[in-house]
Order: structure tokens, then C-alpha cells, then sequence
């Protein structure tokens, strides 16, 4: 086995990702931190742990690309790519057809096609507010007082649902906290909360093809693909990992390059 590999780093306004790729293009090492406040420093703790977990060393590493939304403060990397090119790289190199690619990040929402090629074909892309992402769920769990972790495992155990009218996360709150008022249950507000999501994203655009889902949301609430894939009658499909689907597309940029 060879012991050259190739970095990516992707660096999202809440979590840093790093992967480490081997000249076979399979996954040596990789870590998941909190980007905080210093961007440049976390990459830096992300990639010594993606090493470790390999049994290499900086010497090892041949070329490194960054991207997502810190991607210009990694003054170490070769270059930076942007993160709707390295999500559609990540997700073909796993699923190489005609896919349409759901991210779900910790800011902001990517919907991403692409052709049987791997070309481009539209991406949409929700920047201006955090409902439906990362971000909404976590300041709704501080609404339920629960732990974010704990949000997928409280949805499957809904026995009703209790939808939110609204997508706004100010107004959301509001509502979530009329309902305990009301006394709802968590965990029918946690399954309502999930559903404001998904209808928020298939919102967004029109859905061809595979459908393939990334992002952390995606990974740590399982029920969430489920639950797409119900409202769109159809099977939706997810990659190796979820969480890192960005890096892995910036390691084979670095490969390439």
C-alpha cells in the first residue's frame, strides 16, 4: 500500500472536516472538529488527528485543497475549490450517474445536479436564512431543552406530528414554544420540526434522478432521509459518510491536480 495521500479540507461555519486520500482513492484517515473562531488552526488539529488515525505524517501528504466557507484562511493548502464543486466531486466519485444531490449543512442548504458525466447541470442555494439547516435544529432543541444529539432518537418515537407553519427560525421558536405550552410532546414537536426541514429544502427545487443526501444533519438524524424519501415516494440514498462528502471531493481535486 502506498503512503502517499491527499488532503481535503473542508471548513463549514460550524463543523471543519478532513480527509485523507490514498492513491486508490480510499479514506487513510479523517476527523470532524468545531470550527470556532481560529479556522486555520482547526484544519490544522483536523489534520494531525486525520494522520494519526492513518499512522502517517505531513510528509505523506502530497497536495492539499481546501474548500467551503474558511476555505481562503488554510494558508497551508496547495489551492481551494469551491463547495458546490467539491460536494458534486465527493458525491459522484460514490455514485458515478445522473444524481441530484440534497446538502444539508450547518448555514446553509445545496440542492446540486449533476448529469451521467458528472457535469454540472443547476445548483440552488439557500444563503439568506438558517431555517432548514443545521443551525435551526440546534436553536430549536435549546426551545425543547434537549440535546441536539438526542433530536433523531425523540422523532422516531413521535406518535403524532405537529407541523410548524412557519420557516422563519424566529417565528418557529415562537410556535414551538405555544405548543409546549399546549402541552405537545417533544417528540411529536421534534418529528414536526424535521418535516419543516424537508419542506423547506424540496422547496428549494425540483428533484431529477438519484437522489442522494449529504451533510451532518443527514448523518446524525437518519430519520430525516427517511422521511424525504416518504414524502417523495421514492428511495433517497446517502454516501459512505455524510459529513464528509465535501472533503472527499477537495481530496480528489488534490489528486488530480
Amino acid at each position: 500500500m502506498s503512503d502517499w495521500v491527499y488532503s481535503g479540507i473542508d471548513i463549514g461555519s460550524s463543523r471543519t472536516k478532513v480527509v485523507l486520500l490514498d492513491e486508490k482513492k480510499n479514506i487513510r484517515g479523517y476527523s470532524v472538529k468545531k470550527s470556532g473562531y481560529d479556522f486555520a488552526d482547526t484544519a490544522k488539529q483536523c489534520i494531525n488527528d486525520a494522520l494519526e488515525m492513518s499512522g502517517l505524517n505531513k510528509s505523506n501528504i502530497m497536495k492539499t485543497v481546501s474548500t467551503g466557507y474558511g476555505k481562503r484562511n488554510v494558508d497551508f493548502a496547495d489551492f481551494n475549490k469551491t463547495e458546490i464543486g467539491c460536494h458534486a466531486k465527493g458525491c459522484y466519485h460514490y455514485f458515478p450517474e445522473e444524481i441530484t444531490i440534497i446538502d444539508i449543512g450547518g448555514q446553509d442548504n445545496k440542492i446540486i445536479k449533476l448529469d451521467a458525466d458528472g457535469k454540472r447541470k443547476s445548483f440552488m442555494m439557500n444563503r439568506k436564512c438558517a431555517a432548514g439547516t443545521g443551525a435551526f435544529l440546534e436553536e430549536m432543541a435549546l426551545r425543547l431543552d434537549v440535546k441536539i444529539e438526542d433530536m433523531n432518537h425523540l422523532a422516531e418515537n413521535a406518535v403524532e406530528m405537529i407541523k410548524i407553519g412557519s420557516f422563519c427560525t424566529v417565528f418557529s421558536a415562537t410556535e414551538v414554544l405555544e405548543n409546549i405550552r399546549k402541552g405537545k410532546k417533544v417528540e411529536d414537536l421534534a418529528k414536526g420540526l424535521f418535516y419543516s426541514v424537508i419542506k423547506r429544502i424540496l422547496e428549494m427545487d425540483s428533484l431529477s434522478g438519484k437522489v442522494i443526501m449529504t451533510g451532518g444533519v443527514v448523518a446524525f438524524n437518519p430519520l430525516i432521509v427517511k422521511m424525504t424519501g416518504e414524502e417523495l415516494g421514492m428511495n433517497i440514498f446517502v454516501t459512505d459518510y455524510p459529513q464528509l462528502t465535501g472533503a472527499v471531493g477537495a481530496a480528489l481535486y488534490a489528486m488530480e491536480s
